[in-house]
C-alpha cells in the first residue's frame, strides 16, 4: 500500500441511505476540491456546496468539510463529501474523484495512513473495526476502550518496567565479576515476579475480551430426537429450528447467534448422529462432525429416561477430547424431576426440559463459565478487545518472562537474563506495533472495510 498516492472510497455502506459520504485523502487535494466544488472551504466547517462533474453539471448538491494535515483522521488532507445515499450518486461522486487524481482506497487503507502517521497505534487501528463489526453492546464499549487507548496504555506501561529492568541487567553486564551479587540485591528476583503478576492481570483481562469479540461456537449434538431443535429453540428464544416427533427431521447444520452477557454464543444445531441410509441424512451427519470439529464447546444431549445408551457411548468416545462438553440430560418434564446442575471436575452435567425451558437459564450460567467468561466483570471494568494475535504476544511474553525467573532462581547469568528480556520486550511492543513486520500490517488491515 503507497502512502504517496490521494486515495478515495465511499466511506458509507452500499445500498441507498438517506446520506452517502465520499472520503478523500492525500497529500495536495486542491486540483480535487476545485474541480468538484469550484472554490475551497474553510478548513474543519461544515460549508453547503453543489458538486460538479468535468462539464459543470451538478452530481449532487450537500455537505463539504476539510480538515488539513496533520489534524485529520490520517494524519493526511482529508476531503469528506456528504451528500444523498443514493448508489448512482455515489458511484458518479468517487468516479469524479478518480478523474481529478485519486484512486480507490484498499480496504482498511484510510486506518493504515492513520498508523502509519502515528495517530493511532496498531492496536488502535484494529480497535476501529472491531467497533464496526460489534455484535453487542458489551463489545462496542470494550472496542471503544482500546480505541481511546486504554489497552495500549497498559501495555506501555508494563513495557517500560520491562525496559527499567533491562537497563538494570544490561549495565552488569560490563562489571561480570560483580553481576550476580548486584542483581540480587536490585531484587532482580521480585522485580520479575512482579511484572509477571501485571502480565496475567493483563491476559486475564485481554481474554475476556477476546471472548466479547470472537464468541464461542457451540455445537448441539446426540441422537436423532433428543430434543437438539428444541433446546436450540430455548435458547435462541425463538422458532429457528423446525421441531418434530419424526427422527432426523434436521438433516443440516442450523446456525443462529444470541448473547449472554454481551458475549456472543453462535449455537450451532446439528443433524443426529446415527447409522443411517438416507444419502441426504449423510451429509448432514458429516457436516455435523465437522462442525463438532471447529466447535469451542459441545452441548451433547441425552434423553434423561434411558440414561447414556450404547449409542451415545459411541458419539462420546468419537469426541474430540480437546474441546469442553457438557452434558444435557433432556426431558425431565416426562419424569416431573427439577431441574439440577452437576459441576466437577470430571464432567458438567445439567438436567432440564428443552420443551418447558425449565434448567435452561442454568445452563446459560453454565455456557459462560465453561467458556471462561466471569460474570462479575463487565467491559467498564479494564476489559481490553483482544484478538488472536494479541493473546499470542501476550502468552510468548509471558514464556520469556518465565524462563528469565527461572534464571534468576539459579546461578543467575546476566547474558541469559538479558535475552530473554530484550524478548519478552520485543513480544510485547507487537501489540501496539511498535516492533511488527510489514506482512502483519497488510494482513491486518486487508480485513477492514473499504472506506476505513
Amino acid at each position: 500500500m503507497g502512502n504517496t498516492d490521494i486515495i478515495a472510497a465511499i466511506a458509507t455502506p452500499l445500498g441507498k441511505g438517506g446520506v452517502g459520504v465520499v472520503r478523500v485523502s492525500g497529500k495536495g487535494l486542491h486540483k480535487i476540491i476545485q474541480g468538484i466544488l469550484g472554490f475551497f472551504p474553510k478548513s474543519r466547517h461544515a460549508s453547503l456546496s453543489n458538486f460538479k462533474d468535468n462539464n459543470g453539471l451538478i452530481i449532487d448538491q450537500g455537505i463539504v468539510i476539510f480538515y488539513p494535515a496533520p489534524s485529520s483522521y490520517t494524519g493526511e488532507d482529508v476531503l469528506e463529501l456528504q451528500g444523498h445515499g443514493g448508489p448512482a450518486v455515489m458511484d458518479m461522486l468517487l468516479s469524479r474523484c478518480l478523474s481529478l487524481g485519486a484512486r480507490i482506497a484498499e480496504p482498511g487503507e484510510f486506518t493504515l495512513r492513520a498508523f502509519l502517521n502515528n495517530k493511532l497505534d496498531l492496536a488502535q487501528a484494529e480497535s476501529v473495526a472491531d467497533i464496526i463489526n460489534a455484535s453487542t453492546k458489551e463489545a462496542a464499549r470494550c472496542a471503544m476502550r482500546s480505541l481511546q487507548g486504554d489497552f495500549s496504555t497498559t501495555i506501555s506501561v508494563l513495557a517500560q518496567k520491562i525496559i527499567d529492568l533491562r537497563m538494570l541487567i544490561e549495565a552488569t553486564l560490563d562489571f561480570p565479576e560483580e553481576e550476580t551479587c548486584f542483581l540480587k540485591h536490585a531484587d532482580i528476583y521480585g522485580q520479575i515476579k512482579n511484572i509477571k503478576l501485571n502480565l496475567e492481570n493483563i491476559i486475564a483481562a485481554a481474554q475476556q475480551g477476546s471472548l466479547l469479540r470472537e464468541g464461542v461456537n457451540v455445537v448441539l449434538v446426540g441422537q436423532p430426537n433428543v430434543g437438539k431443535s428444541s433446546l436450540m429453540n430455548k435458547l435462541a428464544k425463538e422458532e429457528v429450528a423446525i421441531v418434530t416427533a419424526i427422527p432426523g427431521t434436521t438433516r443440516d447444520t442450523i446456525r443462529e447467534t444470541i448473547q449472554i452477557e454481551g458475549v456472543p454464543i453462535h449455537l450451532i444445531d446439528t443433524a443426529g448422529l446415527r447409522e443411517t441410509g438416507d444419502e441426504i441424512e449423510q451429509i448432514g451427519i458429516a457436516r455435523a462432525w465437522a462442525a463438532i470439529e471447529k466447535g469451542g464447546l459441545v452441548l451433547l444431549l441425552t434423553d434423561c429416561r434411558l440414561g447414556i445408551t450404547k449409542e451415545d457411548q459411541q458419539i462420546l468416545e468419537k469426541l474430540p477430547g480437546e474441546i469442553p462438553l457438557i452434558h444435557i440430560n433432556n426431558k425431565i418434564d416426562l419424569l416431573k424431576t427439577p431441574p439440577q446442575a452437576c459441576d466437577n471436575k470430571e464432567k458438567r452435567e445439567i438436567y432440564l426440559s428443552a420443551k418447558t425451558g425449565a434448567g435452561v437459564d442454568q445452563l446459560r450460567q453454565e455456557l459462560l463459565e465453561t467458556v471462561g467468561w466471569s460474570s462479575n466483570r463487565s467491559a467498564s471494568e479494564g476489559i481490553f478487545m483482544a484478538r488472536h494475535r494479541h493473546l499470542k504476544a501476550l502468552a510468548q511474553t509471558k514464556e520469556h518472562l518465565q524462563e528469565a525467573y527461572n534464571i534468576t532462581k539459579k546461578e543467575i547469568k546476566a547474558e541469559l537474563l538479558a535475552e530473554e528480556m530484550r524478548l519478552a520486550h520485543q513480544r510485547l511492543l507487537s501489540i501496539t506495533g511498535e516492533f511488527s513486520a510489514d506482512d502483519l500490517l497488510g494482513e491486518i488491515f486487508s480485513r477492514f472495510c473499504i472506506g476505513k
